[in-house]
């Protein structure tokens, strides 16, 4: 097993993660815009904002009216569709003073295929067809693909990732299909921004067991996330995901984050909204996100009001102003106190691990505990659209707890004996 010792950023362990995407969270598409909403988000409890990429994009290519955010033609400059750098920098402060943090999306392996680079930097800086032009990874036909077996290439990359901590401020990166690019640039990156800013912090689009090797602090949960998915749908069991709990433990280091969410940019603008994916599963999937083992949730933009849509990806297609389901608010709002206030909840080696209770049905209902000295949480989930008469003993975790729900007080029997209806949860603490 990779042993990770990079220290993580005090912050990230109680944390919980907010994607914004700035062309769709308000009608003005900018900056300014939504650096309004930031004490919206900081009440909710947010404690960081990951940016969409924020650069200039290509137009040789482009898709849509207004492109992919991850056809970068600068990546020292800001996209004027959002602002400009005194804007972003004023995101930023604000952000600070509010006590969040900001990390930038980060595109190693390509860029746009009229990028600033391919304009001024010799020919092998990129990966090159017969003919001489630059190649397209995968069926990206708005990118041209980076040569990283040009260490120039690497420099290039870690000067601008140092421009963004040394001038403006920028607390880490959520770095782009970062698989697709050798882990020793990784490693040299973070060696380089470490030494810089000690807490900056590195989130992988990829769950790689080589990324966590002193290059990252976390990486996508995507085996779960589609195993959530697909447990909602039918198609499979709680088995499953109870095999992946063990099975990670195994394969990943202890101090490994893991973001896990219900949505990001890609679920929802190709597979749909949450509520598609999940029906009438979302709630207590949502819920799972914060009680997950080695946890760091995610919302993505709308999810924090109920918004019900999948967003275009290459056009304008704002949230409304008026749009708001306050329950949703609410939920979220809840699940985050609970993660804040929770030090069992927290992510990485100082988490609890979950443990599980013998129940009488293993197949739908997952009863487990996480626990570290001074916080213990138990939770009963019914992940199934079956009503389960549940029966089974509470042993040793049998006592007086708050519901993280209703705030009320309640007494978790040594014998339990209940009907949890279809997709059904409880979570308690102390």
């Amino acid at each position: 097993m990779i042993k990770n010792n990079l220290p993580h950023a005090e912050w990230s362990y109680s944390a919980v993660l907010y994607e914004m995407n700035v062309r769709q969270l308000t009608e003005e598409g900018t900056l300014k815009a939504a650096e309004r909403k930031l004490e919206g988000l900081k009440n909710l409890g947010i404690d960081a904002i990951w940016l969409m990429p924020i650069y200039p994009i290509g137009v040789e290519g482009r898709k849509g009216k207004l492109g992919s955010y991850y056809s970068i033609q600068d990546y020292c400059a800001v996209n004027p569709e959002f602002g400009d750098m005194a804007d972003l920098d004023s995101f930023v402060e604000k952000a600070h003073s509010l006590g969040m943090k900001v990390i930038l999306d980060w595109v190693a392996n390509h860029t746009a295929r009229d990028a600033k680079w391919l304009k001024t930097k010799s020919a092998d800086w990129y990966e090159r067809e017969a003919d001489g032009t630059a190649k397209v990874p995968w069926d990206w036909t708005d990118t041209a693909k980076l040569n990283y077996a040009n260490r120039d290439v690497w420099r290039g990359q870690i000067e601008s990732m140092r421009f963004w901590i040394e001038k403006h401020n920028i607390d880490g990166f959520r770095c782009d299909m970062a698989m697709l690019v050798p882990i020793e640039f990784w490693q040299e990156a973070r060696k380089v921004l470490h030494a810089i800013k000690p807490d900056v912090f590195m989130l992988a689009e990829a769950e790689e067991l080589n990324l966590f090797d002193k290059a990252f602090d976390m990486g996508y949960a995507w085996e779960i996330h589609h195993m959530m998915c697909d447990i909602a749908k039918g198609e499979r069991r709680v088995w499953d995901l109870r095999n992946t709990l063990y099975a990670d433990r195994e394969r990943y280091p202890q101090s490994a984050m893991r973001m896990m969410f219900t949505s990001n940019h890609d679920e929802n603008s190709w597979s749909g909204s949450e509520q598609s994916r999940f029906g009438e599963a979302l709630e207590v999937m949502t819920a799972l996100t914060f009680l997950w083992e080695a946890s760091m949730p995610l919302l993505y933009t709308g999810q924090e009001m109920g918004y019900d849509h999948s967003f275009l990806f290459f056009d304008k297609d704002a949230i409304p102003e008026e749009y708001q389901q306050k329950e949703y608010s609410q939920l979220y709002r809840k699940l985050i106190q609970l993660k804040h206030s929770q030090a069992a909840l927290q992510a990485g080696e100082r988490g609890g691990r979950i443990i599980e209770i013998e129940n009488n049905a293993k197949d739908c209902l997952m009863t487990i505990v996480r626990e570290v000295e001074g916080s213990r949480v138990v939770a009963i989930l019914n992940l199934s659209p079956y009503t389960i008469h549940a029966n089974y003993n509470n042993g040793i975790y049998a006592g007086t707890y708050t519901d993280a729900m209703s705030g009320e007080e309640v007494i978790l029997p040594v014998h339990l004996e209940q009907d949890i209806k279809p997709w059904g949860y409880t979570i308690l603490y102390k």
